[in-house]
């Protein structure tokens, strides 16, 4: 909000100070962009104007760490080369209202309502219904991530057109009502999903999968919701239009992987590309619309993959995800404790969860020290208990400052990319997997155990284990290799699954919170590195403080904050 206030504060002063001029200045000019309109090339303009809000929230990168701040401080990461902003999302006691992150977050999603309120008040009520839709979803977007990650705040259903210093906070029951009817809207209205006119724009299965995902949210203070989660993540999941990817397909048939790792892999990853299981495949590819190239330069890659490239023997390649810097690591629960009995699952192999690679820098070799812990150290280290000579292709052993460092340890391969006239690699240039069919089912599962409907739920989980076992049972013979029983079901099993399904991929703080777990699963983290472990965290902490700035402009109605900032 910060910033419309000072664009139109702007806007005004500057039509004073033209008005006395001389009235040719009221020629209509067309060299810049103008709201209002309702041509269809306008429209359309506006819509995609949208998804470049998008992409520039989720690929910001002038502070590299705000991809973090979704996932630490939660069970599933721990830090490892971190960049400043994301800190208070751990060390919870500094987390206060002048957090850049929590800052840009908030601004951005007005920048979603203000844009969306724009074209719906140009459009009026009849006016191109699918474009209202478009408009309809991103509104929804952004206020349920507000709701979810703040509780009550502003709504706004006009556009703000002058400055405006006296925003209030409105009940999430209201905000709420606003997205239940957004979306449906937005359902009615959407195409299907294959009749887009151009892949990676918002159809009825993407309103649906939010929709689902805002009733589970809203069945917390009213368990009614919860059916209604059920009826649109079913209405996806019956639609005949995806099925999980079981098989290897695309354009690295040839090379070592998995028929998970496939739908990941860059040039794989859209459904004219043969990935049917993807619902939103945001189109992020680098030069592939417009000269620039990428919305900034998204950091997932740098933020999730490690740089191995610093350890001895080792340098940047495609296998290993391109070049990354590790700003977080995997927690222990994600690394060792939720995979605990679940040998087979490919979800956990070294393609999907890397945990060793060897020796890749050509023609390199060196005597290394292995220390009692088997790692590696300086040949003449008194630690070393033997001493031996490694080249390209054997087993890297990293040292333990590597692991440390976000040099060296298991990671999620998912936003591994390598673009081979960029070896430097600041931005990530694939598409982003930002909502798939392994997620409904998981949504649906949680809606069926909310509604005491447990055996339902196993179904659904049992789905994705009948695909994550697939091979592991027909090495083993066991057909029943994974699956689980209606007696296996809580929300703790229901999150593990998510985590292992969905590391990654989901915003992790956004689900702890919305289904208020946030501190109960801070426990099961189990990282213990000095410095950056999970401190502080307060009941208060599970909501976001309100920016500062924006309590400061508000000189003419009170910004309540958030209690305990």
């Amino acid at each position: 909000m910060k910033r419309i206030q000072y664009i139109f504060i702007a806007t005004i002063v500057l039509s004073l100070a033209i008005s006395c001029s001389s009235n040719y200045l009221d020629e209509k000019p067309y060299s810049y962009y103008n709201t209002g309109h309702t041509d269809d090339a306008t429209v359309e303009a506006e819509i995609i104007g949208l998804h470049r809000i998008f992409a520039e929230l989720w690929g910001w990168s002038s502070h590299q760490g705000f991809l973090s701040c979704w996932q630490l401080g939660t069970d599933v990461t721990t830090a490892g080369g971190t960049e400043g902003v994301e800190l208070p999302f751990y060390q919870y006691a500094d987390l206060n209202s002048e957090n850049a992150a929590v800052a840009f977050l908030w601004q951005e999603c007005y920048n979603f309502i203000n844009a969306s309120n724009l074209i719906l008040s140009a459009l009026g009520e009849d006016n191109n219904p699918a474009a209202q839709g478009e408009a309809k979803f991103f509104r929804a977007y952004a206020y349920n991530m507000l709701v979810t990650l703040w509780g009550d705040v502003p709504l706004l259903t006009e556009p703000v057109m002058t400055p405006k210093l006296d925003f209030t906070r409105q009940s999430v029951k209201e905000i709420d009502s606003l997205i239940e009817s957004d979306l449906t809207y937005a359902i009615q209205n959407l195409p299907e999903v294959d009749q887009v006119a151009n892949e990676g724009r918002i159809d009825k299965d993407i309103a649906r999968q939010l929709l689902t995902e805002a009733y589970l949210r809203m069945g917390m203070r009213d368990n009614s919701y919860f059916a209604k989660a059920e009826q649109t993540a079913s209405d996806i999941i019956n639609s005949g239009h995806y099925a999980l990817i079981q098989a290897r397909y695309g354009k690295f048939l040839s090379n070592p992987g998995d028929y998970y790792n496939d739908m990941f892999l860059w040039g794989n990853q859209r459904r004219s590309q043969g990935n049917t299981e993807g619902i939103w495949t945001f189109e992020m590819e680098y030069n592939r619309d417009v000269a620039g190239g990428t919305i900034d330069n998204p950091q997932f890659r740098r933020v999730w993959a490690p740089g191995y490239y610093n350890i001895p023997g080792m340098a940047i390649c495609d296998s290993l995800g391109g070049r990354g810097i590790g700003r977080m690591k995997l927690s222990n629960f994600m690394k060792y404790t939720v995979w605990s009995g679940l040998d087979g699952d490919i979800r956990n192999s070294n393609y999907n969860i890397r945990r060793y690679t060897n020796y890749n820098n050509s023609g390199w070799s060196s005597q290394i020290g292995i220390d009692a812990n088997g790692m590696r150290v300086d040949p003449s280290d008194p630690t070393a208990v033997k001493v031996v000579t490694v080249q390209e292709g054997d087993l890297m052993i990293p040292s333990a400052g590597d692991t440390l460092a976000g040099n060296w340890a298991p990671y999620t391969t998912k936003w591994g990319c390598y673009d081979p006239t960029d070896q430097f690699g600041y931005a990530t240039v694939k598409d982003w997997p930002v909502m798939r069919l392994g997620e409904t089912y998981l949504l649906r599962a949680e809606a069926r155990f909310r509604q005491g409907n447990n055996t339902g739920a196993a179904d659904d989980i049992n789905v994705l284990r009948d695909r994550a076992f697939k091979d592991a049972r027909a090495a083993s013979g066991n057909s029943n290799l994974g699956r689980v029983s209606e007696s296996d079901i809580n929300i703790d099993f229901i999150l593990d699954e998510r985590s292992r399904e969905l590391i990654g991929e989901e915003n992790r703080r956004m689900t702890l919170v919305r289904t208020g777990t946030l501190k109960e699963r801070i426990d099961k983290n189990g990282s213990s590195e000095p410095g950056k472990t999970i401190t502080g965290f307060q009941d208060f902490n599970s909501l976001l403080p309100i920016p500062l700035t924006e309590i400061q402009l508000n000189k003419d109605a009170v910004l309540e904050q958030n209690p305990g900032y």
